[in-house]
């Protein structure tokens, strides 16, 4: 879902070693990331005091980050459109007392209590996966997933993604303004037509060209993973950072445990 965002693949928010998050490498930066991410996702419904607990760590990140908010903020709104879809039909459900019923549709106490924790979920999951995108580039990620264990050849797919989406939309681009050019995007009936046809040839373009341009990486020493200019060896504040990280995770699930 965050890779929707394709023109922030770049991105990243502050320049490394100016701030507390950047000073972390990668690998702890993910690592940190992906804890608090699983950690809010297995919460069961109605903690909410835990998830505020979660909530004040995902805050304290973001301000340490100093990540533009309102960058952060209309990403994932943007993907909260396509879970929200989803979410909807976690207020359907039996279960509690009925608050509102309309024929076979009703709202019940159960409803609104998933669909809450549901949505509090995705939202601060969306926020710290955001986080993370916006100030660690997509190279360090993958590196940084590789020094975590991950399959290489899961890594390798991530990597030939990340490099021929680019090429994708630059083929569509290109062909967008040869349309263009030739007065073809004028009429609304013909350009739908136009734009479906753009899609048929488009795979078909990007499949030669990115056969070219992995041979030419090939002839440039790639190995896999999109190198990195340098990079970042850990120290006390990664150990600090991950420690402070699971203290709070663990507090957390001690709240849920002994909540009614």
């Amino acid at each position: 879902m965050i890779l929707l965002h394709l023109g922030a693949m770049h991105l990243v928010e502050a320049e490394k070693n100016q701030t507390l998050w950047h000073r972390l490498t990668p690998k702890s930066r993910l690592l940190c990331t992906l804890l608090l991410v699983f950690a809010i996702a297995l919460t069961p419904n109605g903690r909410w005091l835990t998830w505020a607990v979660y909530a004040g760590a995902v805050g304290l990140i973001m301000l340490l980050s100093r990540v533009r908010l309102w960058v952060l903020f209309r990403r994932v709104a943007v993907e909260f459109v396509f879970i929200g879809v989803v979410l909807l039909g976690t207020l359907f459900r039996d279960g509690g007392h009925t608050l509102f019923r309309w024929g076979w549709i009703q709202i019940t106490t159960e409803g609104l209590t998933v669909l809450g924790s549901v949505s509090l979920k995705a939202f601060l999951s969306l926020l710290i996966l955001n986080t993370l995108i916006l100030t660690t580039s997509v190279p360090a990620l993958l590196h940084a997933l590789t020094a975590l264990k991950m399959p290489p050849l899961l890594v390798a797919i991530l990597a030939s993604m990340y490099r021929y989406i680019a090429v994708l939309i630059d083929e569509f681009h290109s062909m967008q303004k040869a349309a263009r050019s030739r007065n073809l995007m004028g009429n609304p009936k013909r350009q739908r037509i136009i734009v479906g046809n753009m899609f048929g040839s488009l795979f078909i373009r990007t499949y030669e060209r990115g056969e070219r341009v992995h041979q030419a990486m090939l002839a440039r020493g790639y190995q896999g993973l999109p190198p990195l200019a340098e990079t970042q060896s850990g120290g006390r504040g990664d150990i600090l950072a991950l420690t402070i990280m699971i203290s709070v995770l663990l507090f957390g699930q001690a709240i849920s445990f002994h909540a009614p």
